[in-house]
Parts: structure tokens; sequence; C-alpha cells
């Protein structure tokens, strides 16, 4: 009967954690975005914007914001989400995919694979615009009048939309890494930490300062996050301890009161 009684409230202890981790799991928007656009052939998703809602006590909450666009007819339209609360693992693995496309779908074909804006349809479709040449001998693209719009849409100026790395992109990553390109200078040429990332959405810029200040934002609150796992482990570990040391005692009594009534 002892051992049921101890498995019995270890399955009670197990149970309560098992309940208590899942409480604080946050799905990923992303899915439900895409499970919404199921119908449609073509669209593109965009990390507009990140935040961490810090908290004194309690966990953060991690959060996202999004830029969908979609084609209405032959024109593509942008919509903004509002905000999403996301796991803090979801958060850390998009942290550098600031003004990324983190899912999108061109003619039915869905990826999640984080890309620069409109690499995966717009930039290089000559539906939509063409390759010029420019001063420096450099190949760039540019969208035809009609769809001029489609430069602040998916926050890319000429000077990021040159045919080596679109070249780049879609002979050495596409459908199998995200890409983030190279300046001259060695820094990604997309992403959080980039210039393209700060321009994508200026608000981001004016709320966190610069990318530098929101990288060391993101490091202070996983150390807070790791002392507090760490501690939370310690005390577990300390009333382990005083419970065996408890169930010691109580055993040695009982032996002793044993060999009393002998």
């Amino acid at each position: 009967m002892k051992t049921v009684g101890k498995i019995g409230l270890l399955m009670s202890i197990f149970l309560a954690f098992a309940c208590s981790s899942e409480k604080h799991q946050v799905k990923s928007p992303i899915d439900e975005l895409v499970k919404q656009m199921d119908k449609e052939k073509n669209f593109g998703i965009i990390l507009y914007d990140m935040d961490i809602e810090e908290k004194t006590f309690g966990d953060d909450v991690f959060k996202h914001q999004y830029k969908i666009i979609t084609e209405k007819g032959a024109v593509p339209t942008e919509e903004i989400t509002g905000w999403y609360n996301v796991s803090k693992g979801f958060f850390l693995q998009n942290e550098n995919n600031m003004g990324m496309e983190i899912a999108s779908k061109n003619e039915g074909v869905l990826s999640k694979i984080p890309a620069p804006p409109g690499f995966n349809r717009y930039v290089g479709n000559e539906r939509y615009g063409s390759w010029s040449t420019g001063s420096d001998g450099n190949s760039f693209w540019a969208f035809y009048g009609q769809y001029a719009m489609m430069s602040s849409m998916l926050g890319l100026a000429s000077n990021m939309m040159y045919r080596n790395s679109y070249n780049d992109y879609h002979n050495n990553y596409m459908g199998r890494q995200p890409y983030y390109g190279q300046t001259s200078g060695g820094r990604p040429a997309f992403g959080t930490y980039s210039a393209h990332g700060a321009s994508s959405n200026p608000n981001f810029a004016k709320r966190v300062g610069s990318a530098s200040a929101f990288k060391e934002k993101v490091n202070n609150r996983l150390s807070r996050s790791s002392g507090s796992s760490s501690s939370s482990g310690s005390r577990l570990s300390d009333d382990k301890s005083k419970s065996k040391s408890s169930s010691s005692s109580s055993s040695s009594s009982k032996r002793s009161s044993s060999r009393r009534r002998r």
C-alpha cells in the first residue's frame, strides 16, 4: 500500500508541473495566420515589430506584430496586424528576423524559412519590374511605375535589391536556410541588426533606441529568466533534501518505537 501511495503522490506532482508548464505555452501565431489564408495562392508574412513586456514579478511577455501582403486581383496590398503574444522560444528563434519574410506562399508553395521580403515572389518577377544597371555598374531591381509602392511595402530600397544578392539567395539559400546577405563592411544586409531592419519599421527604432540596445535588452531578460530558473531549481532541490531528511527521521523514530515495544 505504501508503494501505491508513493506512486500516486509522484503522479500528482508530475501532473501539477505538466499543467503549469502547459499554461505558459503559447502557440505560434504564424501557423494560425497561414491556416486562415489557406485559400490564398500568394502571400507574405513579414515580422514587422517585436517587443518584450517586462514583468517584475512573473514571466515576461514576448510579443510580435506582422505585416501581411496579399494580392487583390493583380495589385499587392498590405495589412499590419495587432500584437500577438509568442513563446520565448519562438521569439528567440526570430530575434534576427525583423523586416524579414518569415512565411510566404508563391503559386501555392509554402515556405517558412526566413528570407528578404519579396525575394520569393516579387523581386526578379518580370510581371512587377525589371533589372536595371546603376552608374556603378551594379545590376539592381526596379519595380514598374504601377508597382512603385512595393519598395516601401517591402522596406527595400534599390540598393537592397542587387542582382548579386538575389542570385546568391536563389542559388544557395532558397528553401534551405535563412538568408541575411552581407554588406561590404561585413554586417548583415537584412534582418534585425542591419540598416534594412532599422528602416523597415521606424517605430521600432524609436522605441528601442538602436539594434544594439534591443540586443542588450534581450540578453538582460534572458539572464533574468535563467537566474530565476536556477533559483527555482535550487529551491526544489532543497525541498527534496528536506523531504528526504524528514522521511529518514520519521523512519528512524518508527524503528526505535518498534524495538521498545518488543
